[in-house]
């Protein structure tokens, strides 16, 4: 029986995890070793008695007599806290879902693929503050990291059987976000409100801002060169307001390979767990003759600086991508709780970046954890101190 642990549970990407897991037979299939979760106590620990998980682990301390409670009359144990989440991924698993959202999926994706297990990886965050780390443990100890963002599932599919250096472009596509048709001069004014009404995709609160921002994208192109090794240049960005063209992989002979599919987060995640093999999933299917038009255009930077400030990112590199997102992090919690208006948060990067490139390690090739996460600790309070100069602006 294949063993499996599920990383963010009680998110967007977990549940529809776990509903993946039931769906194909649950208990009688899969052998859950460990659960983790946020706040969502009933949640978690309802999944972990349908799933007869081993483990359940909520990340607040304080949550815990609530979450044993939840559990009693199981043979489910219970956890909580940061170390404890990092110790589920010590137990052996030979796939573990990493859907914890933010640079506190790092820890535990990591442990997971130190002890050789297939890491479906939805915490894009890891790639981008310790792609270097995250690849070559994996290398190191005959682990493998499956892509479960639906941009980068779309492009592991593309490349199945093909030569990477026949490989020409990478192309993400973007739907834009739920701002992408305002006028330039009322973003400004974009309420928390706003920006969640994203047209095409369900998702949590956080990646769907990043959606509005472009945030999630500039994560993704910084992604794609870590996943893939493919040469900054070569990455491209194009804006489909549809969502159906997932990305696309051009090559040197001129053909371009898309991935289509209705926009369901259900299938990179199915696919994921699947695989190597396909197996049937609740995802509805394209009626082509419906969709009748697809479109795409060149995005606008001063819509989206991230995009900008990936590529500079991606220049430095070293312990770049620990800054960018620690930073990215911080400013969007700004956003949401009024400190900064949407605009602000690129700006809010830019001068931690700004500030660390003139002298504290930015650019370091040497990257131990311990470097990883002492760069996220100095973005963050070099973010907050831009906050805080900076003020609301809408």
């Amino acid at each position: 029986m294949r063993r499996i642990s599920i990383f963010g549970a009680t998110g967007s990407v977990g549940e529809q995890t776990v509903e993946l897991v039931l769906r194909a037979g649950g208990p009688e299939v899969y052998h859950t070793v460990a659960l983790t979760g946020g706040r969502n106590i009933a949640r978690l620990a309802e999944q972990a008695r349908a799933l007869r998980a081993e483990l359940a682990v909520c990340a607040d301390p304080a949550d815990l007599p609530a979450l044993r409670e939840a559990l009693a009359g199981t043979a489910t144990g219970a956890a909580a806290g940061a170390e404890a989440i990092a110790g589920a991924a010590d137990l052996p698993a030979d796939w573990v879902m990493s859907a914890i959202v933010g640079a506190a999926g790092l820890v535990p994706g990591l442990r997971a693929l130190s002890h050789g297990a297939t890491l479906a990886l939805a915490n894009k965050e890891s790639l981008v503050t310790a792609g270097q780390l995250l690849v070559s443990t994996a290398e190191s100890r005959g682990a493998r990291i499956l892509p479960v963002d639906s941009e980068h599932s779309a492009i592991f599919q593309a490349l199945i059987g093909e030569d990477m250096a026949a490989v020409d472009r990478i192309i993400l596509t973007a739907s834009g976000g739920a701002l992408r048709d305002w006028p330039m001069e009322a973003l400004a004014t974009a309420t928390v409100k706003d920006a969640l009404a994203h047209p095409n995709w369900a998702m949590g609160q956080r990646i769907t801002i990043d959606s509005a921002s472009m945030f999630n994208k500039a994560l993704e192109v910084i992604e794609t060169r870590e996943y893939f090794g493919i040469d900054p240049e070569r990455i491209e960005v194009i804006v489909h307001p549809e969502s159906i063209v997932h990305s696309m992989v051009g090559f040197r002979d001129g053909a371009i390979m898309a991935h289509l599919g209705s926009p369901d987060m259900r299938h990179p995640i199915g696919y994921a767990l699947n695989w190597p093999t396909r197996a049937p999933l609740p995802v509805a299917r394209l009626d082509l003759a419906q969709l009748s038009t697809l479109t795409f255009r060149a995005p606008d930077l001063a819509r989206y600086p991230a995009l900008r400030l990936a590529r500079e990112v991606m220049a430095i590199r070293g312990l770049a991508g620990a800054a960018f997102n620690a930073a990215k992090e911080v400013a969007l919690d700004g956003f949401l709780d009024g400190r900064i208006g949407f605009m602000d948060m690129a700006g809010v990067v830019e001068t931690v970046l700004d500030r660390l490139s003139a002298g504290e390690g930015l650019g370091k090739d040497a990257m131990g954890l311990e470097d990883v996460l002492a760069m996220d600790h100095l973005a963050r309070v070099r973010a907050a101190e831009a906050i805080s100069t900076t003020g609301r602006t809408a």
